[in-house]
């Protein structure tokens, strides 16, 4: 079950990794415009705004990463669960703000990661 939830968590992780290059480096390309339904107009005025938000996600990727990697196994689970807590906090004030897709896409992977982490919790 441990194992379950350390992929589910590096899952999270790579996308957030995904997040940060489609924001930092895709935002006003092909792929970025269709993925965010926005205009190369609309994406260029935002382009620093995406990169800034690009980076915050590298570095929850980077948070969630360094506790899968951490030696200390009680350490470990804190930061986890930090991190996913702030994955999960984002995603939902993404939902509303921004687009009820987030949800699914960033709070429901975190939320199924906290709950994994949660009951495997006891077991490091």
């Amino acid at each position: 079950m441990i194992l379950v939830t350390n992929v589910v968590i590096a899952t999270v992780a790579l996308l957030h990794i995904y997040f940060l290059i489609l924001e930092m480096f895709f935002w006003t390309k092909p792929k970025g415009l269709k993925i965010f339904a926005q205009s190369l107009e609309k994406a260029k005025s935002s382009a620093v705004l995406a990169a800034n938000q690009g980076l915050y996600n590298g570095f929850l990727a980077a948070g969630l990463i360094w506790g899968l990697s951490h030696p200390h196994n009680s350490f470990a689970f804190q930061i986890k669960l930090f991190f996913l807590i702030c994955v999960l906090i984002a995603g939902l004030y993404g939902a509303y703000s921004v687009n009820r897709r987030i949800l699914f896409v960033q709070a429901v992977p975190a939320m199924i990661a906290i709950g994994l982490l949660l009951i495997t919790g006891s077991q490091f």
